[in-house]
């Protein structure tokens, strides 16, 4: 049983949306502002986090910024209807993904599902015997989906389960060209539906990673109305 956190500083949205999810067979755990969640998480963190953004105390942005500094979780923003600066901010600060309020509950169930399934996609099963071959080695880029692990030049790289998948599909073929529409099939499930801005934020923040421990990164190349390109250095 997956335990999801929800924070919103909206009592109905807690109190509906918990009682849907519990119905899916999640534990739920809810909490009305981001300090009260961030103390909770220090304790023990969920499995995933849906974070309205505008919250009193410690607001949805801040709360992230805070786990992105201990935990690769998983996690959705809700967003304002109309407000596609803090989807874009979101994004580029570390979130899986976003639903605008006001939302379906089926739709918000689809999308914890969805990024569920991707998370244990990267993870499969417990290690076993021959695991190492799982071990993808491209150039100075190391990746380890059993351990959800990426280290560049032997330096460690903290990715959410999004930034991986996308790195991983575009390491695994060096030279090949991946389109948005490619991305978005291989980080999102088939029912989800995201726009390009959703890619081009993730890649930025991939980027950004990456030069954090190497300020000469260039591996992943735009390639302006086609797509991406992993270049093996």
């Amino acid at each position: 049983m997956s335990k999801i956190a929800l924070v919103d500083d909206d009592r109905n949205i807690l109190t509906s949306v918990s009682m849907t999810l519990e119905a899916e067979g999640f534990e739920v755990e809810t909490y009305n502002d981001g300090q009260t969640a961030l103390d909770a998480f220090n304790k023990r963190m969920p499995d995933m986090a849906v974070l309205d953004i505008k919250m009193p105390r410690m607001d949805g942005m801040d709360l992230l910024q805070r786990l992105r500094q201990k935990s690769a979780m998983p996690v959705i923003f809700l967003t304002s209807k109309d407000d596609e600066i803090d989807e874009v901010l979101g994004l580029r600060m570390g979130a899986d993904d976003y639903v605008k309020k006001p939302f379906s509950q089926r739709l918000l169930v689809e999308r914890i599902r969805a990024l569920l399934r991707r998370q244990e996609a990267i993870s499969g099963e417990a290690p076993e015997e021959g695991e190492e071959a799982k071990i993808m080695v491209r150039g100075e880029l190391t990746m380890d989906p059993l351990r959800h692990a990426v280290k560049w030049k032997g330096k460690d790289v903290a990715l959410t389960v999004t930034e991986f998948l996308l790195l991983q599909a575009l390491a695994q073929r060096p030279g090949f060209v991946k389109s948005r529409d490619q991305l978005m099939d291989v980080a999102y499930d088939d029912q989800v539906y995201v726009d390009d801005r959703t890619i081009d934020s993730h890649i930025k923040r991939l980027r950004k990673k990456m030069r954090q421990v190497d300020d000469e990164f260039s591996a992943i190349e735009t390639l302006y109305g086609i797509g991406y390109r992993y270049n093996e250095e």
